[in-house]
């Protein structure tokens, strides 16, 4: 049995249902405090799920993680610089009215979610590694323009040379 906690636990009661279905374990909570049950791997996936839907990802986008090709990463800001106006680190993050949120997941194909100081990223584990380097990028002060040019010139060498990223994703199967 692991054990979680899950800030805002309106989500996880709501769907409890769905989640124990879909992810074939028995979820129970003490207040903010969820317990997971079920087999070993199942625990670790439901587990990731409950992670993804604790940094504010609807459940549905938090399911998406059964599939074994997609993983979650956290970023802490604070880890990746030393200023104290994280505001304004966030609203680079953002955009104006989400655009560079939007833009980030059309160029990474990865899903963002901003909560308090912590980014949750969910996707393929090579886009992964693209989005994190753009976010860290704009929160060390890159303009967007130099992230959007470089995810751009990425996301057209993934579409030309297919065979170099599937290789790539055979290894990090195996």
């Amino acid at each position: 049995m692991q054990e979680i906690y899950i800030e805002n636990i309106k989500p996880v009661i709501f769907n409890k249902n769905k989640l124990e279905k879909e992810l074939d374990v028995k979820i129970t909570n003490k207040g903010k405090l969820v317990f997971v049950d079920g087999d070993g791997d199942k625990e670790y996936v439901a587990l990731k799920v409950l992670e993804a839907i604790n940094l504010d990802f609807s459940v549905q986008r938090a399911l998406l993680l059964k599939d074994e090709n997609i993983i979650i990463q956290t970023i802490h800001i604070k880890d990746l610089t030393k200023r104290k106006d994280l505001k304004v680190i966030k609203s680079r993050i953002i955009g104006t009215r989400g655009k560079t949120l939007k833009n980030l997941y059309h160029l990474t194909d990865c899903l963002i979610s901003l909560k308090d100081n912590e980014i949750g990223i969910i996707g393929e584990a090579e886009c992964i590694e693209h989005s994190i380097q753009a976010i860290t990028s704009l929160i060390k002060g890159s303009k967007q323009a130099n992230v959007y040019a470089r995810l751009e010139r990425e996301k057209k060498n993934r579409r030309l040379n297919p065979e170099n990223y599937e290789s790539i994703k055979n290894e990090l199967k195996e």
